[in-house]
């Protein structure tokens, strides 16, 4: 098992005594966006803890979108390795932000936490940060990314979007959604 899949030891994603979950999602069947809504304002941070796969056949970037903005405000920097190569890269101007790698078919399940910071300030510019990685037995990937949402308005919903929106979230993926005080 890789070390960031030992993070989530079982199918259920605990939140720890310092976040309260404010909703899970396991999908039981095969679904192609997953929407968090009418996200409470009253907490500092937002956590996503997602175990998740496409049916694309091959690894796949999870993206984000918030409060169902589609204009181009959004960017990212990454950073990535696979024991043999890294890499670097950036993109801005984008209708969502690209996430961490996820599987792309029902055995393999990427991991990722994303943290969402200061999401119900009105005052600057939100900040994600984003750990993740996937194991294809023997091979695979860690990533480490930071995003950038170009908006003041508290986050209130969150949309999780496969690779290119024509793929699906397959069974058994499990998002979790938890905000901490």
């Amino acid at each position: 098992m890789s070390p960031i899949l030992g993070i989530i030891a079982s199918s259920k994603l605990v939140v720890s005594n310092s976040y309260a979950s404010i909703a899970t999602t396991t999908l039981s069947s095969n679904t192609g966006t997953i929407t968090f809504s009418s996200i409470p304002g009253t907490y500092t941070h937002l956590q996503l803890r997602c175990f998740a796969s496409t049916n694309r056949g091959t690894t796949a970037n999870m993206q984000v979108r918030f409060n169902s903005d589609s204009g181009s405000n959004y960017s990212r920097h990454y950073l990535y390795g696979d024991g043999a190569s890294a890499g670097a890269g950036a993109s801005a101007s984008q209708t969502l932000i690209s996430l961490d790698r996820i599987g792309g078919t029902s055995t393999t399940f990427g991991a990722l936490i994303v943290d969402v910071l200061d999401y119900a300030n009105t005052n600057k510019y939100k900040t994600v940060r984003n750990l993740g990685g996937i194991d294809l037995n023997g091979s695979g990937e860690i990533d480490l990314q930071s995003g950038l949402w170009m908006n003041t308005a508290a986050i209130t919903s969150i949309t999780l979007i496969t690779v290119d929106g024509t793929m699906n979230f397959l069974t058994n993926s499990d998002i979790c959604a938890a905000v901490n005080s």
